[in-house]
């Protein structure tokens, strides 16, 4: 994932995306200050968590969620999110507040978390094969094709409901 696809991704995936990621095996500690840690020791750690992130295939979606949460302090130095040091990750946040502000709303938009998760089940459904379960029989087999196009009819028609009430809400005309 790129950064720019994870700036446009919602946090539930980014979520998900980050369970892939190297510190998934490694030891936590490696990305966080300990207390009382010298600071000489915790640069050598800090770099080293920096190094194994680089070479991450989440780093990305890790760093914008850790910007999404907040994560980093310009005044303490103490952990490490996406390849960033807490200050750096302070500086981004500053620095993409705007951006950051309405990906966190857009995150908070319930019915959009609806309306993917709806599309999600649509091409699931859609991508079945009513055809391949072992029911024997042909009479089973048009029995499954029917549930099968009735649940595909019924999110298809819950997502045209939901995305015809949020276009009329945002003043686009509704053709009939």
């Amino acid at each position: 994932m790129t950064s720019n696809q994870a700036r446009h991704t919602r946090r539930a995936v980014l979520q998900s995306a980050i369970d892939a990621g190297v510190c998934a095996t490694a030891d936590p500690d490696l990305w966080f200050r300990t207390d009382d840690e010298p600071q000489i020791t915790w640069q050598a750690r800090r770099a080293e968590a920096i190094r194994v992130c680089t070479g991450c295939p989440v780093r990305a979606a890790c760093e914008e969620l850790a910007l999404r949460n907040g994560d980093g302090n310009h005044r303490v130095d103490d952990m490490v999110r996406g390849g960033l040091s807490g200050a750096r990750l302070a500086a981004a946040r500053s620095a993409e507040a705007d951006r950051l502000t309405a990906a966190v709303d857009a995150d908070q938009d319930t019915e959009g978390r609806l309306l993917d998760d709806l599309s999600v089940e649509l091409r699931t459904q859609a991508g079945l094969n009513p055809d391949g379960r072992r029911n024997r029989g042909r009479l089973r087999q048009d029995e499954n094709r029917t549930e099968q196009n009735l649940r595909i009819r019924a999110l298809a028609a819950s997502i045209r409901q939901i995305r015809t009430a949020r276009r009329a809400r945002a003043g686009w005309v509704v053709a009939a």
